[in-house]
């Protein structure tokens, strides 16, 4: 892709997932991509800042400064903050650009969404469906909205992006990211509780054989030190997202009780995972791991 000045992009929230797409298109070759994340003014932005300069994007003074002239505003912030994202931007928007929604938040927190925006954006629900890294924007991506099929010459044409249009409702790609991750993350948390009690009871090589047995496709010692440094490392933030899904099943007339229990080990493990007892156990995984996770819950209790 030659080198170009337009589209000219916004990255509203500059974490994990921002700073991965917003790589991904400057390396392939978008010049104008700005960033905001709220936490640029305070110490802890400084390495949000240092990867924005990095990879050549414009750090931005404020919200306003972000959107000024944006031609595609892109809103990767925490899901407890998405509204409050758009509350940000709202009053500086100009110019019809399109706004894509990636956050991993309920059907009805995207409506509200896109109702608060109105005509000045023509808003788009995104739901990322794979881990960011390490296709960054060519992550796979469900697209919903009454702009959904307009976007998809710049997004996967102009911009090199890949995914599909699940409909024309405002929602329906939410519903599915929502939904799927009540397996997603939900395995996670039973994968921590299976193993730390197999630990405890030193059957750790015995449960992963037996489990084999049911699902002979899957290495349960890797999908253990997967799931569980996972946990570790984004518990918090998944929580924050499991709690979009409990408010999914709601809108849905479920109630969410392993969605809910979810959220709160996944929570309590994000929070145990910034040990760097802990930490140091990650890479390598295995009993290690799994002692030192002990251990911290034991302290916690």
């Amino acid at each position: 892709m030659p080198n170009r000045n337009t589209p000219r992009l916004c990255f509203i929230g500059f974490g994990e997932a921002g700073q991965a797409i917003a790589g991904g298109l400057r390396d392939a070759g978008i010049e104008a991509v700005a960033a905001w994340d709220i936490l640029f003014p305070r110490p802890e932005g400084a390495a949000l800042i240092g990867a924005g300069k990095a990879m050549g994007a414009r750090i931005a003074s404020s919200a306003a400064d972000a959107v000024k002239g944006a031609d595609v505003i892109v809103s990767a912030v925490t899901a407890a903050s998405s509204f409050e994202a758009a509350q940000s931007v709202e009053p500086h928007i100009s110019g019809n650009p399109y706004y894509l929604d990636i956050n991993s938040v309920s059907p009805g927190r995207k409506q509200q969404t896109e109702t608060l925006l109105g005509a000045k954006v023509r808003y788009v629900d995104v739901a990322i469906l794979a881990p960011i890294h390490p296709a960054r924007h060519q992550t796979p991506v469900l697209l919903a909205g009454p702009h959904a099929e307009t976007v998809m010459p710049l997004l996967f044409d102009e911009l090199e992006m890949r995914g599909a249009v699940a409909g024309a409702e405002t929602g329906a790609a939410a519903a599915l990211k929502m939904v799927r991750s009540v397996m997603i993350k939900g395995i996670e948390a039973l994968t921590l509780e299976c193993f730390l009690a197999a630990r405890r009871a030193g059957i750790v090589d015995e449960v992963a054989a037996s489990l084999k047995n049911n699902y002979p496709t899957l290495d349960w010692t890797r999908v253990m030190n997967y799931n569980i440094e996972r946990m570790a490392s984004h518990g918090i933030r998944r929580a924050d997202e499991m709690d979009q899904v409990v408010d999914t099943l709601r809108e849905l007339g479920l109630d969410p009780l392993m969605a809910a229990a979810t959220s709160s080990r996944q929570r309590e493990m994000g929070k145990i995972g910034k040990d760097p007892s802990v930490r140091a156990t990650l890479k390598d995984g295995g009993p290690e791991m799994l002692d030192a996770i002990g251990k911290a819950f034991k302290d916690r209790h």
